[in-house]
């Protein structure tokens, strides 16, 4: 009996390098596709969270007054037009003894998914808290719970189109031959070094270059265009965080800085030796202001301080800094200033500009004279004495100016 010594078939050499392309494609695309579902879920939350935080930050301002007087209805409105607006999902104001002074949230029109509450839970695990503080002390407290809906949408559909990506550049990889092996190493390094760019440096502005692979130039166009929506929703974020911060920090009627970026400037003064040498607070309060209100009604006097306020910026030029603290209190810091007498001839200077009447866009004039209290930095150790000096100062001068009418 003859016997069949023809050799059993073995796998080839282009078998086994297929299958080892199959395995290394596997692995190199899956930790590709973690790696960059890690970094954009990742960033979302931190620039979510970020921006969760700084509308914590100007909503606590707005509800400062409120708090103070009690008027729940005011801080009712206040949490529901920022609501609205999409900013988060709920939102509570506690006061100083924890219990609920103010309270909105949002009605969804439709029941949440599994899914949609895990990202939800995973993004925001804890409201953000803001505390309240009126006068250096915490009389309440600001939660806010995320509405995950603002970037669940974009989530879900970076994922898709990652997936795609992915599983298309897969596809492609297994019928590059062999003399193209260094190309895809190539072109696999260089998409790594774009999705540890921008995990590791939010750099959305890298783009994948283009390959001489026609395959994967046209994956790298793919992946450039979902860099090129990640980078979009950076920059909105940005955008959104820039105009809290600045509405947290300028007063919306005058747009000079409001009372917190007074605050930080003047303790940032104190702190500097050299800057504290050289420099002088002034409190400017209106003298008739009240009577203007009462003749010719709050526009005539919000006209009045826009006016006011443009006077302060033109005095204070690029040199000297203007603040409203609220009605028609005014501060003005003074820099490069050596000696009190140089201080007096600036609060000279700056009464002459207020004696010219004020428009009030009704065919009217009126006159608004102002009280200028000041203190010298060097003179004093603490913020707080700055200010009480200066506080005093001007109601010195506006009852000798009661008193002389």
């Amino acid at each position: 009996m003859n016997k069949d010594y023809s050799p059993s078939p073995r796998p080839t050499f282009k078998g086994t390098l297929r299958r080892i392309s199959v395995t290394s494609v596997f692995i190199t695309m899956t930790l590709i596709w973690l790696l960059l579902c890690g970094a954009s879920i990742v960033t979302l939350k931190q620039y979510a969270q970020k921006n969760l935080e700084l509308t914590g930050s100007a909503m606590s301002h707005n509800l400062e007054a409120a708090l103070v007087f009690r008027d729940n209805v005011a801080a009712n409105d206040t949490l529901a037009i920022l609501g609205k607006q999409g900013h988060f999902a709920i939102a509570e104001v506690v006061d100083g003894s924890n219990k609920r002074f103010a309270y909105w949230h949002f009605n969804a029109t439709g029941e949440r998914d599994a899914l949609n509450r895990l990202v939800s839970q995973w993004l925001f695990p804890l409201p953000v808290t803001q505390p309240i503080v009126w006068n250096g002390q915490a009389i309440g407290e600001l939660r806010l719970t995320a509405r995950d809906s603002l970037i669940s949408h974009f989530i879900w559909l970076s994922l898709g189109v990652l997936t795609a990506c992915i599983v298309l550049a897969s596809a492609l990889a297994l019928l590059i031959t062999r003399h193209l092996h260094e190309g895809v190493v190539t072109a696999l390094q260089s998409i790594t070094d774009v999705v540890h760019d921008v995990r590791t440096n939010r750099n959305f502005s890298r783009r994948v270059t283009a390959e001489r692979i026609d395959e994967f130039h046209r994956f790298a166009q793919d992946f450039n265009s979902l860099l090129d929506e990640m980078e979009e929703w950076q920059l909105k974020l940005q955008a959104t965080n820039a105009q809290l911060l600045r509405t947290a920090l300028h007063d919306a009627l005058t747009s000079l800085p409001n009372r917190a970026a007074f605050r930080t400037s003047i303790a940032t003064l104190m702190n500097s030796p050299q800057m504290k040498a050289t420099s002088a607070l002034l409190f400017l309060d209106g003298d008739n202001f009240k009577r203007i209100n009462d003749t010719w009604g709050h526009a005539a006097g919000d006209c009045v301080l826009i006016d006011a306020a443009k006077r302060l910026m033109e005095f204070c030029g690029n040199r000297h800094a203007a603040y409203r603290l609220g009605g028609d209190e005014f501060a003005v810091i003074l820099y490069g200033v050596n000696s009190e007498h140089e201080v007096q001839r600036i609060c000279a200077a700056l009464s002459q500009q207020f004696i010219r009447p004020f428009d009030l866009r009704n065919g009217h004039y009126v006159p608004l004279s102002l009280s200028i209290g000041y203190a010298l930095t060097w003179e004093h150790n603490s913020v707080e004495d700055l200010q009480e000096l200066a506080d005093k100062n001007m109601y010195v001068m506006k009852n000798q100016r009661s008193k002389n009418s």
